[in-house]
């Protein structure tokens, strides 16, 4: 806080700015990653390099993205000792889909050249962009091993919810289809500045590859899951009929559905998500047998 008056900053809430004070959490957040010199560290936030020069008596190499001028200023500063901490001034995000390229370009330039090393992301997420970080770096080619962030407590409770509950969606599948994901700690507000209407979570995510190989198409089951989950109270037949009425005939989707020995009447928010998986794919398949 002292920085912010000392250099007339305040935090801005487009960029969902809300900064974690705790020192003791910040190490916490860190110890939970495992992380060792041969380590590759994505930190996605800077603010003013509070956690960064962290990760940097820890990892062999870290990379810090930071959208907001005045917070790079502050992070360049305090990081100026750190040898092996990489500031890049710039948004994460291409879009709503995508990592920026250049981000995705200068990670897979360094795993390559270090190919013993793990890929972590560790970060206090920016509530704007923690959905959108998380999932589009599971949906990348990106090597990464796990992720450790604070985000939104409501964000980690939509990962790790079970069908039927009122947070299970397309998030929740799409995470548990291809990671393990716990909710390390909850945190209440007193523990961010500016204090946030909601409580967080600190939470880690592993990558766990046998259950992504199951999933023919990434894009496809990703698209796929967030269409099936935008009508969840609908029949799953006829959302999926609407879905793909320009590639399947309703009796083809019906067969789709049957083949899976599921009821035409059942609602997404009930299937669990081997079984979406697993439709997903003959979906998938169904409409490249048509290209």
């Amino acid at each position: 806080m002292q920085l912010f008056k000392q250099f007339g900053f305040n935090p801005r809430s487009d960029l969902g700015q809300n900064f974690l004070i705790d020192i003791n959490l910040i190490e916490f957040a860190v110890r939970a990653a495992d992380i060792t010199k041969e380590d590759v560290v994505l930190e996605v936030g800077t603010g003013t390099g509070g956690m960064t020069t962290f990760l940097a008596e820890e990892a062999g190499k870290v990379i810090s993205v930071e959208i907001d001028r005045n917070m790079f200023a502050l992070a360049t500063a305090a990081t100026e000792h750190c040898d092996n901490v990489t500031l890049i001034n710039q948004d994460i995000l291409k879009n709503k889909n995508t990592i920026a390229p250049e981000i995705t370009e200068l990670l897979t330039k360094l795993m390559d050249e270090q190919p013993e090393s793990d890929l972590k992301l560790v970060a206090n997420l920016p509530y704007s962009v923690a959905t959108p970080v998380i999932s589009n770096l599971v949906a990348s080619d990106l090597p990464w091993q796990k992720m450790v962030c604070t985000i939104q407590l409501e964000l980690g409770e939509k990962m790790i919810a079970e069908p039927g509950s009122s947070n299970y969606g397309a998030l929740s599948v799409w995470m548990q289809s291809q990671c393990n994901v716990k909710i390390l700690r909850r945190l209440g507000p007193k523990v961010f500045w500016p204090r946030p209407g909601v409580d967080s979570a600190i939470i880690s995510i592993w990558r766990h590859d046998r259950r992504g190989d199951r999933i023919i198409d990434k894009k496809f089951f990703l698209d796929f899951l967030r269409r099936m989950f935008h009508h969840r109270r609908k029949l799953m037949r006829s959302v999926l009929v609407r879905m793909y009425s320009k590639q399947l005939s309703k009796p083809e989707v019906d067969e789709l559905i049957q083949q899976q020995e599921l009821d035409l009447e059942t609602r997404a928010e009930a299937l669990d998500v081997l079984t979406l998986v697993k439709l997903g794919n003959r979906f998938c398949e169904a409409i490249r047998a048509k290209e």
